[in-house]
């Protein structure tokens, strides 16, 4: 049966739905009639809640587990729910200074990645994921400049203005100018293409003999490359932080669904797909239940939205992985003002 449009509810049956999802997702347990009779604004009997009860559950917005046990939301109720019902609650002060703060700390925009996971893993109970996109920026070029005897700072600019340094070791007794000849040899090179390319078309001129090179500058051209495409192998592509939030007592009650969990979270390639799928979306998006393939059988949801470089283009992905009854009030303007602020971070 199609989920029913919420202005087909009366005003009666629309807010006994809200006061059973409202309590369903603040308990994770089901809502019964007598517990609903006590709430302010509900002036019906008993057997009058009841009555509406069994009419939402016809509508396949409720369900009940056991036969003499209260309400909770089916999947397209909660889908409802979300879509016509819920007021979102904008994170408080502590939270948006917590948020920016983690976010801001000085260190490398991976360290700001992790921590943004971690954070959103602790506000919302459930895991935090960040994603950043598979993709190597083209380049301009590469400087080698000596901060010390040993030790010298290859400094990368991107096309996109981005710079990264990274400290490089360097050979003992180094001739004076094989610093600035192994700059320019890499510069030239390097120029438009990203390092994977312009790493193999080097090291295939420099293994030929085809370079001009003397030994020492090879040497450091080498141990540059070296230490930015390990770089660039090590970077994060899907933080997930976090996964123990899952498994609460409900979880726990429930083996078969706690192992299947954990097997979707271990699948980082289909979380990345899923998260892709919310990237080219406008806005925070929300995935509840069987919604998506990749949680159906664990009944999760998924609350995800994209940050924006200052051109606005879509540079990754943020959210949180929960159970259905996450809160999504809150989880869903947390999830988006921290991608928010990591897209003022990345500018």
């Amino acid at each position: 049966m199609p989920t029913p449009p919420i202005t087909e509810l009366n005003t009666r049956a629309r807010e006994i739905f809200r006061l059973v999802v409202e309590g369903y997702l603040s308990t994770g347990t089901p809502v019964g009639s007598k517990a609903l009779s006590g709430q302010n604004g509900v002036n019906l009997s008993s057997a009058s809640i009841r009555s509406v009860l069994a009419d939402l559950e016809v509508l396949g917005l409720l369900a009940a587990p056991h036969t003499s046990a209260g309400r909770l939301p089916t999947e397209a109720g909660l889908r409802l729910f979300v879509d016509g019902i819920m007021q979102v609650a904008e994170p408080t002060i502590e939270e948006r200074t917590a948020i920016e703060t983690w976010i801001s700390a000085p260190g490398p925009i991976e360290a700001a990645l992790e921590a943004t996971s971690a954070l959103l893993s602790n506000l919302s109970s459930g895991a935090g994921v960040v994603m950043v996109p598979k993709r190597e920026p083209r380049l301009t070029h590469l400087q080698l400049v000596l901060l010390s005897p040993g030790r010298a700072l290859a400094v990368m600019v991107g096309e996109d203005g981005a710079v990264e340094n990274r400290v490089v070791e360097l050979p003992a007794n180094l001739p004076s100018g094989a610093l600035e000849e192994a700059s320019n040899y890499i510069s030239a090179r390097l120029a438009g293409r990203t390092l994977a390319e312009a790493s193999l078309a080097m090291r295939t001129e420099i293994a030929s003999g085809r370079s001009a090179l003397n030994a020492a500058s090879s040497d450091l051209v080498e141990r540059g490359l070296a230490v930015w495409s390990e770089d660039v192998l090590q970077r994060p592509v899907l933080i997930v932080r976090g996964q123990s939030n899952l498994l609460d007592e409900a979880a726990m009650s429930d083996l078969e669904r706690v192992r299947s969990l954990l097997d979707d979270l271990e699948n980082k390639q289909s979380i990345a797909d899923l998260l892709e799928m919310a990237g080219k979306a406008q806005s925070t998006r929300i995935f509840i239940g069987s919604e998506n393939r990749l949680f159906a059988l664990s009944g999760s949801s998924v609350i995800a939205s994209p940050y924006r470089d200052r051109e606005g283009r879509v540079v990754g992905v943020v959210g949180v992985i929960g159970p259905t009854r996450l809160n999504y009030a809150r989880v869903v303007p947390m999830v988006d003002f921290t991608a928010q602020s990591l897209g003022k971070l990345i500018g």
